[in-house]
């Protein structure tokens, strides 16, 4: 519920604003810097309608940027230690074993700090039962599912960007796959009977882990919703209340 006055309103809306100009202008990395900023700030003073109108200003810039990490049209696939000096050039990057889920967060949040779009994704042995999982973590949420390898190859090792000719599109093509499998997945594990507000701040966790998954900027969008309903409704119950004030007791003569 938004309550102008309140303290911190001014510079939430400041932030929408040139979050929203930002992003017009097609500067993503600072869009989506001032637009989390906003949303966790809004979080804070429970401002759950400011929080929904932010969201999809977020969603739109990680779009573009995930867009643009995308259309470089192949994956690095990576198996060595992720360092502070690697060198990191746009597109899409497959984190693989011996390597884990903290290597791809550390990849990704190094091109963002350098505005550099970037795609990671995590895979984890293949399993007994033929399946790859895929596993994304975040400061206070761990999202993991299972897949079919690519149609035509598994991702080869080494740290090389190479594949062969004929599994590079299909690679590609499954990367993709995973990712929204990934964001999906989060989103399905969400508890649907959790209170809106206690709905809000899971899904804001699972962004952590899965920032670049529209569906979850959606739930996010409509959890902010519910809240900022129940919040309203609230505030009208209280005010509508009658006296409660206890009745004067009778004197006796």
């Amino acid at each position: 519920m938004s309550s102008p006055g309140r303290r911190g309103d001014r510079k939430i809306e400041d932030l929408m604003e040139k979050a929203a100009e930002s992003l017009a202008r097609g500067m993503l990395f600072e869009a989506e810097r001032l637009a989390y900023k906003a949303l966790l700030m809004a979080r804070q003073h429970d401002e759950f309608d400011r929080m929904a109108s932010i969201v999809p200003v977020l969603k739109e810039a990680r779009r573009a940027r995930l867009k643009k990490a995308l259309s470089v049209g192949k994956v690095t696939v990576v198996d060595v230690a992720v360092t502070e000096d690697m060198k990191i050039a746009p597109g899409a990057y497959l984190i693989q074993p011996p390597q884990v889920g903290s290597d791809a967060r550390r990849l990704r949040l190094a091109a963002f700090a350098n505005d550099i779009p970037v795609a990671v994704l995590c895979r984890e042995p293949l399993t007994k039962t033929r399946l790859i999982p895929v596993v994304a973590i975040g400061p206070g949420s761990t999202v993991r599912t299972k897949l079919k390898p690519p149609p035509s190859s598994q991702p080869r090792g080494g740290g090389s960007s190479k594949a062969t000719d004929t599994s590079a599109a299909e690679l590609l093509k499954w990367f993709v796959s995973a990712m929204d499998e990934l964001g999906t997945c989060a989103v399905d594990s969400i508890d649907p009977t959790l209170p809106p507000v206690r709905r809000v701040d899971v899904l804001l966790d699972s962004l952590g882990a899965v920032p670049e998954h529209e569906n979850l900027h959606d739930a996010l969008e409509a959890a902010c919703r519910l809240a900022a309903a129940e919040q309203q409704a609230g505030v009208e119950k209280k005010t509508a209340a009658p006296d409660a004030r206890p009745p004067k007791s009778k004197i006796k003569s």
